[in-house]
């Protein structure tokens, strides 16, 4: 059983599985096809990921284009992130907007972003362990990102800048309003 928890922008879900906990810890399902079917709708996951990185880590904001879109289920399984799900559906009502959610090993939140969002995170604990569900296989020659800190966005990370760990490819990306390719509203909605 789990619960959904709207965000800002329809579709962009915060999922909450139910935790049962006694004297020798928890348990909880961390999936489940039948209830996220009934509470989201139907999605077909083909692939899970697994990453592991350290305090001031930034990864992304990443998303894939045209036949090779995703749609996510991210978590956290040690540590805490602050996951961003940012509209980059031309034409959305929420353009440009973004959700921002605390996801941690000690609160089970899961977050849903579905296709037509770019997706990033920065790691605020000393580590995290950061696991996802993609609804789409990996295509390199489709992969598109934008700026982590395109003022535009308005993005608090959470984390000084100074702090910021990002990869050689992160720090190259296109502000928004540079973007070639993004999403059509229409196509996706």
């Amino acid at each position: 059983m789990i619960q959904v928890i709207p965000t800002e922008i329809p579709g962009v879900l915060i999922i909450e599985p139910r935790v049962f906990g006694d004297a020798r810890g928890y348990f909880f399902e961390t999936w489940s096809q039948r209830d996220f079917e009934e509470a989201v709708g139907p999605v077909r996951f083909v692939q899970d990921n697994e990453s592991k990185s350290c305090y001031g880590v930034i990864r992304g904001l990443h998303f894939q284009k045209g036949c090779h879109a995703q749609s996510k289920l991210v978590r956290v399984t040690a540590g805490r992130v602050l996951d961003v799900a940012v509209d980059i559906r031309r034409g959305s009502p929420s353009f440009g907007k973004h959700v921002a959610v605390e996801l941690s090993a000690e609160n089970h939140r899961q977050l849903f972003i579905p296709r037509g969002f770019a997706h990033g995170f920065a790691v605020l604990s000393a580590e995290a362990v950061f696991q996802y569900k993609c609804d789409n296989f990996y295509a390199p020659h489709s992969e598109g990102a934008i700026r982590w800190n395109d003022p535009a966005l308005g993005i608090d990370w959470r984390i000084p800048e100074k702090d910021v760990l990002l990869s050689g490819k992160d720090r190259g990306h296109p502000l928004l309003a540079d973007a070639p390719e993004l999403f059509d509203y229409a196509e996706t909605h």
